[in-house]
């Protein structure tokens, strides 16, 4: 294999969600994303007793970072592992989803283009246009430059033309955003047993409304509860990250402002942006006639996800389990069961070349991962000349032994000038750091082959400094691993979510 997979653990523990009843509503099933093997999918979900494990990510311009792809196969790993334990069918399901307004996360993907990391973006959108729900709104024409500027550093890669071929399927400028992306991951998940759903299908927009109504019409007895939770997590230490207690509603209505929060006004609502009432009244015939420009926010899309289907479980990331802290008290008050959050499974991609420049200069994955320069530093500092490391070290010795004579003739003659002198034993080490990094410097630019490695295996699992699967496209390792990657990466989730809950059962 040309690979290896490094799991980087979430913080939280891997639970054991609880049965529920099963069965998903057959019309939610023409919600599901076409693709090459949902047949074999779709009969499992239509299973009587079937139960789902869920997942999902706003869409994003070539399926986004690489995480997106790490919780739809963890949502699969969990599944797996929960059918075996309880002998009933369990499908994973990725939630599309396609309301979401968030143009500048949606509008860019990055990869790994030698020793730099290349972004394409989109075109930008105003401060002051309406925010279009991505499901609505088009890739447009720059769409083919991204996936041409993606084809100019993949084609030679082993599996670069299948890559490309995939993107360019279902990247085209007259497909939204959402459909572009749900398309794309469908093809690529299915094969691994997991089905997208389109959240914003009209099966899906018209089973949602009764719902949507009533959070709308509850909001007040909903916010209070979200307030008083809130504060039982701050005692606790915990920040959930999203506000509330501020006359705002759980529901969002797409208006002459784009998609909008519809905020509490004198027994009405109001969207906050666009400034349209509707009394109780208009919203129930709103939903009635057009379902589509309804959606939830960010605390009761989990609460309606397990209101219209069979979820035991929500595989779900940092922020999400941040959150998830919050929403208890919304399912109590809404009837519906709560799924358990766990978190997804989180590791990094290393290449057969990063591995071959760790081995080359002795250095481990973990100093790849660390801020640039400590390496580079190790690494070059040896090529310096050796009468220069010496005389460094001398100086930096020497110095603070002299300071510290100095310091103590300072606290003789008077106490207050011992800061003084240890404030110029400090500067004087900053330049014997600033004549070193000169003189690294100089050693870099003739040493520009070493730095240029170090730089690609750094670009490859930790770009810009982050974590690899929080900025680069899974089209760029697909490029060079194909589908073995994520049959590795099935694989490796399957097993780790069964040790998780073998090991869990084992200590109880």
């Amino acid at each position: 294999m040309t690979f290896r997979l490094v799991a980087t653990p979430l913080a939280g523990e891997v639970g054991e969600p609880e049965p529920r009843a099963g069965g998903l509503a057959p019309a939610l099933l023409d919600a599901l994303v076409p693709a090459p093997g949902l047949d074999g999918l779709r009969s499992r979900l239509a299973q009587p007793d079937v139960l789902v494990v869920t997942t999902g990510q706003q869409p994003a311009l070539f399926t986004g970072p690489l995480y997106t792809i790490h919780k739809a196969l963890s949502a699969a790993g969990l599944a797996q592992a929960l059918e075996r334990r309880w002998r009933r069918p369990v499908v994973p399901l990725f939630w599309c989803a396609g309301d979401d307004h968030d143009w500048a996360e949606a509008s860019h993907a990055s990869w790994p283009a030698g020793e730099t990391l290349r972004t394409v973006r989109l075109r930008a959108r105003s401060a002051d246009a309406p925010l279009t729900p991505l499901w609505r709104d088009p890739l447009g024409p720059e769409v083919r430059a991204a996936v041409e500027a993606f084809a100019s550093d993949m084609r030679a890669l082993p599996h670069g033309e299948a890559a490309i071929a995939w993107l360019a399927r279902h990247f085209t400028p007259e497909t939204t955003v959402s459909a572009a992306a749900a398309g794309a991951l469908a093809e690529l998940l299915a094969p691994h047993g997991i089905a997208c759903l389109d959240s914003t299908h009209p099966a899906v927009k018209r089973a949602a409304a009764p719902l949507l109504l009533r959070a709308a019409a509850e909001s007040e007895a909903l916010d209070r509860a979200l307030v008083a939770r809130r504060s039982e997590l701050a005692l606790a230490g915990l920040d959930a990250g999203v506000p509330v207690g501020d006359g705002a509603t759980l529901v969002m209505l797409e208006g002459r402002a784009g998609r909008d929060r519809l905020m509490r006004a004198d027994g009405a609502v109001v969207t906050r942006r666009g400034h349209e009432r509707f009394l109780r009244g208009d919203l129930a015939a709103l939903a009635g006639h057009e379902p589509e420009r309804l959606s939830p926010n960010v605390l009761l899309r989990p609460v309606l996800e397990s209101a219209l289907l069979p979820t035991v479980a929500y595989v779900a990331g940092p922020g999400e389990l941040r959150y998830l802290e919050l929403t208890a008290p919304l399912y109590e008050r809404l009837g519906v069961p709560r799924q358990l959050p766990v978190p997804r499974w989180s590791g990094v991609i290393v290449d057969a070349a990063v591995d071959r420049t760790l081995a080359r200069f002795g250095a481990a994955l973990p100093e790849l991962l660390d801020a640039p320069g400590a390496l580079e530093r190790r690494v070059l500092t040896p090529l310096l000349p050796p009468a220069a490391v010496a005389e460094l070290a001398a100086l930096r010795s020497g110095a603070a032994a002299r300071y510290a004579g100095l310091s103590a003739a300072a606290r003789d003659i008077d106490p207050t000038l011992v800061r003084t002198a240890e404030g110029a034993l400090r500067r004087t080490l900053a330049q014997a750091d600033r004549l070193e990094a000169k003189l690294l410097k100089a050693t870099r630019r003739r040493e520009r082959e070493t730095m240029d490695a170090l730089a690609r295996a750094r670009v490859a699992v930790a770009p810009l400094g982050r974590p690899q699967e929080r900025v680069i496209t899974v089209a760029a390792p697909l490029a060079r691993h194909g589908s073995a990657l994520l049959t590795a990466l099935g694989e490796a989730m399957s097993a780790w979510y069964a040790g998780a809950l073998e090991g869990r059962l084992a200590a109880s």
